[in-house]
């Protein structure tokens, strides 16, 4: 229902209430369980597990009830009264958004293949054309295109880089989306894209967990000027992530590698260097990996960098603008190290402006068991370049009998990668004999104080067997039971 008000379209009723969940939508974390309850209020589908095939039916009838406004002569926000105008400045920036997705994510990997070269955008014409039709001036509509490349980038890199379906996973993609956006998208578009840089982060855990998938997410996806002479963006995302390992350096290089340093700055600078923080630019992001490992001066320079956003290349007094943003990532407790005097309280307050835990794998496959096999079949594509339902079965079925689903996977997701490939090469693999030393010995103490049940001890025994001798027909010789007895209570294990 629409009413007429001084030549102003007003929207009513259901009309209304459908546009205004549409906007909700548009400006609402697509990660997060409140997006996929709204789109599924969108399309009535309320109980459809699914939520890829809601959005796709949700942007099915979003342009459905466009059209139906473009046929009444009502296309673009000027033909509407100024209250609803927010709502369908949000929708059409939705519409125009998912009608140009394919070819964004077609241009990512494009630009992931071509490297530091901004690839062309052949649809840019197209993509301002349908923002103009809609209202838009042509200015908007170019910070919009780099707005959409930028909400697709991030998309893009947190999907399909960090894996998993467990609710420590969500909640990671959750806070990554929000570190790069802010938890309110409408404030970003209009008061933040421009000054995400003062924003540090800092990522925690484990060894092989997974951070620098994290960061990568967020240094790839920060705001890309459009260039509308060149058509195409202002530089390549590849050039806006600047990545160092830290604890590889030793402290009398570290600092020509962060700062750069000049000629004869000390023996054997032969000539002029730029450091890494010279390499990233606006919008930009540098990866500072294992944080907790650099040494007490180094973080007074870097503090001093966070602070006023200047730093000079050893040697030199010239002072040079950073204008990147920070992200750093360590597998220590940041507490304990500030405890010990190793880490400066300073340095840590003006380092967190966002902290995000990356979940061990452990931890994953124990709030959701089938993340194991999702995360095999991920990694086994990503190693063979082909989805193959037989290496990933095989793959379960060497971990099922060679370490058990209760296997803590010590080098998490890094470790599992390593164990796909060492199945390929040899068909098995032992694991990390101390990590299942530990669990035998953590058995035989359960023994020693009688809470060791009959069956716990029985499969242990055999399952300790089977690491030793390897076939289930030798571990039945030495048991003196049945193969079939040998495998069930082994695999009971798992």
């Amino acid at each position: 229902m629409y009413i007429l008000c001084m030549k102003k379209t007003k929207l009513a009723g259901d009309v209304r209430d459908f546009f205004a969940l549409v906007a909700d939508a548009s400006f609402t974390n697509p990660f997060s369980v409140q997006r996929a309850e709204i789109d599924r209020r969108i399309t009535g589908m309320l109980h459809e597990p699914d939520w890829r095939k809601v959005v796709e039916l949700a942007v099915g009838q979003i342009n459905a009830r466009l059209a139906e406004l473009d046929k009444e002569g009502l296309g673009s926000m000027a033909d509407f009264d100024a209250a609803d105008r927010e709502l369908m400045r949000l929708t059409y920036l939705f519409e125009t958004y998912h009608l140009f997705r394919q070819e964004f994510d077609d241009l990512i990997v494009q630009q992931q293949a071509c490297g530091d070269d901004p690839c062309p955008m052949p649809f840019a014409d197209k993509a301002l054309a349908a923002l103009l039709r809609r209202g838009f001036s042509l200015q908007q509509a170019e910070q919009y295109l780099a707005i959409f490349y930028q909400i697709r980038r991030a998309f893009f890199f947190i999907d399909r880089g960090l894996k998993g379906s467990s609710d420590c996973m969500r909640k990671l993609r959750t806070d990554l989306w929000n570190n790069i956006f802010t938890q309110d998208i409408r404030r970003y578009e209009r008061y933040m894209w421009d000054k995400m840089e003062d924003f540090s982060t800092l990522l925690e855990g484990a060894t092989g967990s997974g951070k620098g998938a994290a960061a990568a997410a967020i240094g790839k996806s920060g705001y890309i000027p459009y260039d509308p002479q060149r058509k195409r963006f202002a530089v390549s995302f590849s050039q806006t992530f600047v990545s160092i390992n830290l604890s590889q350096y030793p402290e009398s290089l570290l600092e020509s590698e962060l700062f750069g340093h000049t000629k004869g700055a000390f023996t054997g600078a032969v000539s002029a260097h730029k450091g890494l923080l010279s390499l990233c630019g606006p919008h930009g992001s540098i990866f500072l990996d294992e944080i907790g490992e650099i040494d007490l001066s180094t973080q007074v320079k870097l503090l001093k960098v966070l602070e006023e956003r200047t730093f000079s290349p050893v040697g030199s007094h010239e002072r040079l603008r950073f204008g990147g943003r920070v992200i750093a990532a360590t597998n220590r407790p940041i507490d304990a190290l500030r405890q010990e005097g190793k880490f400066r309280d300073d340095f840590y307050y003006r380092l967190c402006s966002d902290c995000i835990r990356v979940p061990g794998l452990a931890e994953r496959i124990q709030q959701n068991p089938d993340e194991l096999a999702e995360l095999v079949r991920h990694f086994v594509a990503v190693i063979t370049g082909k989805d193959i339902d037989d290496i990933t079965a095989r793959v379960l079925s060497v971990i099922d009998t060679r370490l058990g689903r209760s296997y803590p996977w010590p080098g998490n997701v890094r470790e599992l990668a390593q164990c796909i490939r060492r199945v390929l090469l040899k068909e098995d693999y032992e694991g990390n004999l101390t990590e299942r030393l530990s669990q035998f010995d953590a058995l035989c103490q359960k023994m020693k104080t009688g809470s060791a049940s009959a069956d716990e001890v029985l499969g242990a025994y055999l399952k300790r067997l089977y690491d030793i001798h390897g076939t289930y027909e030798a571990v039945a010789g030495v048991a003196g039971l049945d193969r079939r007895t040998v495998k069930k209570k082994i695999l009971e294990q798992t």
